[in-house]
């Protein structure tokens, strides 16, 4: 459920949430967030943007397909002067007004029907079976 409150957040702010363009690289189960999910808690996986506020879409292709080959958990990853970090910032925001809005008593995160992580969540909160 928390996808769709990434969705409303994204929204009011101009913003659309899009699903994940690589499903078959499997990064969602690459994440540091697996474990938690393993483990029945609603987690929200997201990513940055498809476009970029002042290149193409070619060209943000092309540099994070270098960071992916040349930077990435290497030495040399570390942030850059040239990064324009005005997206981050706004995704990060988009994430913030999630959180607060689940801190300030929003709807409680849980599992959509049929996925893959529900029935371990659903067991936690489980009646328990009298004896």
């Amino acid at each position: 459920s928390l996808g769709t409150l990434f969705d409303e957040m994204a929204r009011a702010r101009g913003k659309t949430v899009l699903p994940d363009g690589a499903p078959e690289q499997g990064l969602y189960y690459r994440s540091d967030h697996l474990e938690f999910a393993r483990a029945g808690v609603p987690v929200a996986w997201t990513r940055p943007g498809r476009q970029a506020m002042d290149m193409t879409v070619e060209a943000l292709q092309d540099k994070r397909r270098d960071y992916g080959r040349n930077r990435y958990h290497r030495p040399s990853d570390t942030v850059q002067p040239d990064w324009d970090l005005r997206g981050m910032v706004e995704h990060l925001q988009i994430a913030f007004a999630v959180g607060w809005r689940l801190a300030q008593g929003g709807p409680f995160p849980t599992w959509n029907p049929g996925t893959e992580f529900k029935a371990k969540r659903d067991a936690m909160f489980a009646a328990p079976t009298p004896k």
